[in-house]
């Protein structure tokens, strides 16, 4: 198979782009670094791009390595005819070399195996070749033998039947015609097995829907109410086709006396062997579809949580609701420390308002507090209800915020969080966190294992290990997408850079508490385990303010320092005017930018100011090519430099630098994130 021509005709693309693609994932290359710094070899492809065409190069040459194999094993049995290797070479999937191999695999026992040891074989012959004269019991009687456990004609037949329904089962083309039709013409059929008593399921108590059409989220469903023991779920096919079929394959000369023997052992191999099997291929088909478009879902879920836009330079009081056990409260200021934190009990069974009310009302006063963020667990509606009416009572200048709190008490049990804060208990390290998430939901979800973090329904009934790997890979893009302050992120969050992996991060931020601050990218050489294949990866993504050279603190790779110093040069920019600009850029604390750190102006604002100044000014620049790291990098400190100056720069093509979520408050996106609330108003709640 040419896997290179597979995949250009499956995404859809040019074939250089895949043979690009393909030659640097070889090379070691990450997803991230390939499409960031490698678009003029791939033709710009993306990273989803990037990740289906992985996936598919991968099952692919899995998929020549089983042929390979099979190849080999039948041609040590010294079965394998031109015709066989053409089918094996020619299959597009798993399961048809399977479907080919059947036949020739080792088998364990089995009642063909038996009748084979016993003898039959020569009378399973005579009754395929259909050509004798003699009636099948007549044929038998020669084969009753008891010494070999042939005890009878019956016995004899019956052995005889055993083996060819064993080789109907293991014809690839039977198989494949048997499997084709029932998915084309089949139904999924459910029916209530035992008590629902919440009557989840009551829709598929008497259920049936055609296979090819049945959608996804039914399948899941399906599945999830069989696993609970709820339903009985079932592949209804068109039998009376498929024996029929088989028939006609079998029996060559229907007058023959073995016509009825046949028939038989045809009706035996469906029923027993052929349907079993093809109504797991099916089944199993069915879910893997499902869960593969669940997980995308889930992926795209898990982005808008992470690239949720900072909120920077914000004092936050993180507010982590409960009934028994009392409201914890945790006051982090703007660069996320941990400054105070307290329990109060205002709701049920305690219900001490007013002294909560007094001790939130010192807080906010003690450390002039911003923004309350509160969880959406259990009492956030009463909390919510509370905050509202202080904020009105004492006309707090300061609003709060909805946080979506799933997976924070994974992270204040964990390992991380106990070394974070090790003074703290469970309760005051989800509130810490509940804060740092309206902070960067970004940097601080990232400690959580993507899993925890609760993404859509029936997550927890997919391939975990796939369903870890998608979501891994979307938390890697989003981090890499905006860019990691160097010396701020902590080594959760360095592991999802390129080329970084849990060993290197450890490492970095090792190195980092041994010898301080990095000042230049080129000081990572010097980190342990980090060689020159790892500094290429990581480099780019990585951001150090204030460092020796401000490109160390923009997208541009060092790769390209030289060229960028020429294109600067040549439009009369030098390195001072981009320290400037971004010393002022962290003065005024804009938010945006790397993770944990005060960044740029984000594309979409940089877009619209290079569109509301365009044609006003004469003799501006027009920068081009900003889909690239380098010229969208340089867009953005030409563009800040024409607002200090007045100098006009004109962006052919504007696009974030480093792709960081934009400044501002949080706003609800319906997929589980943050809604702000101001002015005390507490938000309508529909049913």
């Amino acid at each position: 198979m040419d896997i290179i021509a597979k995949i250009t005709e499956e995404l859809g693309v040019k074939k250089p782009q895949v043979e690009a693609a393909v030659k640097l994932i070889d090379e070691g290359n990450t997803i991230p670094f390939i499409a960031r710094y490698r678009k003029e070899a791939t033709g710009s492809l993306g990273d989803e791009q990037l990740r289906d065409l992985d996936e598919r190069l991968k099952y692919l040459r899995t998929l020549e390595e089983k042929k390979d194999a099979v190849l080999k094993s039948i041609e040590e049995q010294g079965k394998l005819t031109e015709e066989l290797r053409d089918k094996i070479v020619a299959a597009q999937t798993m399961v048809a070399v399977d479907d080919l191999y059947l036949p020739y695999r080792p088998k364990r026992k089995t009642r063909a195996s038996v009748a084979r040891e016993k003898g039959l074989e020569p009378l399973a012959q005579l009754f395929l070749a259909q050509n004798s004269t003699k009636t099948p019991e007549e044929e038998a009687g020669v084969f009753v033998d008891i010494e070999k456990g042939v005890e009878d004609v019956k016995a004899a037949i019956q052995g005889a039947k055993d083996m060819i329904a064993e080789s109907v089962s293991d014809n690839a083309d039977y198989r494949s015609f048997i499997r084709e039709v029932t998915f084309e013409e089949g139904s999924i059929d459910a029916a209530q097995k035992d008590k629902d008593e919440k009557g989840v399921y009551e829709m598929y108590y008497d259920y049936s829907e055609p296979v090819k059409s049945v959608p996804d989220h039914r399948i899941l469903a399906l599945n999830r109410g069989e696993a609970e023991k709820v339903l009985t779920v079932k592949i209804t096919a068109p039998v009376d086709r498929i024996l029929s079929y088989l028939k006609k394959q079998l029996i060559t000369n229907p007058s023959a006396q073995a016509a009825k023997v046949l028939e038989e052992a045809s009706v035996d191999a469906y029923e027993r062997l052929i349907a079993p099997a093809i109504e797991r291929d099916i089944r199993n088909e069915l879910t893997e579809k499902a869960q593969d478009g669940a997980i995308a879902v889930f992926g795209k879920n898990l982005s808008q949580l992470l690239m949720q836009p900072p909120i920077a330079g914000k004092t936050v009081l993180g507010w982590d609701p409960a009934f028994r056990t009392g409201c914890k409260l945790a006051i982090v200021d703007p660069t996320g420390k941990v400054l105070d934190t307290k329990v109060i009990y205002p709701t049920a069974p305690q219900n001490k308002v007013e002294e909560a009310k007094r001790e939130v009302k010192k807080l906010i006063d003690r450390y002039h507090v911003d923004l309350i963020s509160v969880g959406n667990g259990t009492a956030s509606r009463e909390s919510e209800a509370l905050i509202a009416a202080w904020i009105k009572e004492f006309n707090l200048p300061l609003s709060y915020v909805i946080v979506n709190e799933a997976g924070a008490s994974v992270y204040s049990a964990s390992k991380l969080a106990t070394e974070e804060f090790p003074n703290f208990d469970v309760g005051q390290r989800s509130a810490a966190s509940i804060a740092r998430r309206l902070q960067d939901p970004l940097a601080e979800l990232v400690k959580i294992d993507p899993q925890s973090i609760g993404v859509g329904q029936y997550q927890h009934d997919m391939n975990q290990k796939k369903l870890s790997e998608a979501l891994s890979g979307v938390v890697e893009d989003c981090v890499n997408k905006v860019g990691v302050d160097l010396n701020t992120a902590s080594a959760p969050l360095l592991e999802y850079v390129s080329g970084i992996n849990k060993t290197i991060a450890r490492n970095i931020v090792d190195f980092r508490e041994e010898n301080g601050e990095f000042e230049s990218r080129a000081q990572l050489k010097k980190v342990p385990k980090l060689g020159p294949k790892a500094f290429e990866q990581c480099a780019g993504f990585l951001r150090i303010h204030g460092g020796k050279n401000p490109l160390d603190d923009t997208s541009v790779h060092p790769e390209s320092y030289e060229a960028a110093k020429k294109l600067m040069e040549k439009i009369g920019i030098t390195v001072e005017d981009i320290r400037a600009m971004q010393k002022k850029q962290r003065t005024e604390k804009k938010p945006g930018g790397s993770v944990g750190a005060t960044g740029d102006l984000s594309g979409k604002e940089r877009a619209q100011k290079a569109r509301s100044g365009r044609g006003e000014k004469a003799g501006g620049y027009v920068v081009r090519h900003t889909n690239t790291a380098m010229g969208a990098a340089l867009a953005a400190a030409l563009l800040q430099m024409q607002a200090d100056s007045g100098r006009e720069v004109l962006p052919e093509s504007s696009r974030s630098a480093t792709g960081s979520a934009g400044p501002g408050a949080v706003k609800g996106d319906g997929k589980g994130g943050n809604r702000s609330i101001s002015k005390g108003e507490p938000e309508t709640k529909g049913g």
